[in-house]
């Protein structure tokens, strides 16, 4: 086997980089096993936001809120309605994710509070956690599995994708924005 490959020129430099340089957290996730004990917290392979950061970060950056208020600001990053199109959807989560989410609960004195819950803190960066997953797998929403190279979370949330290819290859892919050795087929 060819030691020059996708993984050892990019995808395990890129890693190496943000963790050594950047301080950011770094895992393998090929043989990821699933549920709430596993290596992301994942039930599944559709789930992209890892809420078992996202959660005490937003505890973290927002502290003396109910649990009510931080499981309705997850809830709001996770959900999106099946009437809007992608494009809509994404411009929600974006405004979501820089603004924050819009909280309402009664305080102990009865009075209603409405604070802005931050999922990220851009002004204290070592708030936030960072989170490099290599060779991540996700089911999409036609349930084929797919396997991104590289994928950046900041709390939980994927900011950063990078896919790597081997330009070297004698077989390139037709599309490399859709490479057939990313394809795993059900059975």
């Amino acid at each position: 086997m060819n030691p020059y490959n996708e993984n050892t020129l990019v995808q395990q430099t890129t890693a190496d980089f943000l963790e050594q340089e950047l301080g950011w957290e770094s895992i393998y996730a090929f043989d990821e096993t699933l549920g709430s004990n596993g290596l992301l917290g994942r039930e599944n392979r559709k789930e992209v936001i890892l809420t078992r950061y996202l959660r005490p970060a937003l505890e973290r950056i927002n502290p003396g809120h109910p649990t009510k208020a931080y499981e309705e600001a997850i809830a709001a990053l996770l959900n999106s309605p099946s009437s809007k199109d992608t494009f809509a959807i994404n411009r929600d989560k974006h405004k979501l994710i820089r603004d924050g989410f819009q909280a309402s609960y009664q305080d102990t004195k009865g009075e209603t509070q409405k604070p802005t819950l931050r999922y990220i803190d851009f002004k204290q960066s070592d708030q936030n956690d960072f989170l490099c997953v290599r060779e991540l797998w996700i089911t999409d929403q036609w349930g084929r599995d797919r396997r991104a190279d590289i994928i950046g979370f900041i709390n939980g949330i994927p900011l950063l994708f990078s896919e790597a290819e081997n330009c070297g290859t004698q077989n390139p892919p037709q599309n490399p924005h859709r490479p057939a050795s990313r394809r795993r087929k059900r059975s």
